[in-house]
């Protein structure tokens, strides 16, 4: 592949295949996609953080269960990160083509899991004192 392959061709990079679609939107659309990029990518770091914190929390859980849960945020936070980055890509190329945007599938899987993470937690550290 080199800088001067189509942007339809199969070996051209994403960026121009997805510039290839379309027209382009109002950039104000554009940058509000990628301010909710930049809020999913924050909210990944902060889920990876807090299975930093669980991991570090020493004697207030059993070490079983500490690094589960360390495991289970640190790969949420990626799976989270990934996600974002197919959401924008989806979003930008449906305002390209002046499709419907794509539903938040990303929202409710983060939202049940985190419910459900944190009630795990909270019965971890009653079920500890």
């Amino acid at each position: 592949m080199s800088a001067i392959d189509p942007p339809d061709s199969p070996g051209g990079r994403w960026t121009d295949r997805l510039l290839a679609e379309g027209e382009d939107p109002d950039p104000r659309f554009t940058l509000a996609n990628e301010r909710t990029f930049l809020a999913w990518i924050r909210t990944a770091l902060a889920v990876i953080a807090g299975g930093v914190g669980v991991a570090l929390s020493g004697s207030a859980m059993a070490p079983p269960l500490r690094h589960g849960l360390a495991v289970a945020f640190s790969a949420t936070g990626a799976l989270i990160a990934a996600l974002a980055f197919r959401r924008w890509l989806r979003t930008e190329r449906a305002l390209r083509r002046a499709e419907t945007l794509p539903p938040p599938a990303l929202a409710p899987v983060m939202s049940y899991g985190l419910a459900l993470a944190a009630v795990v937690l909270l019965v971890a550290l009653l079920a500890t004192r």
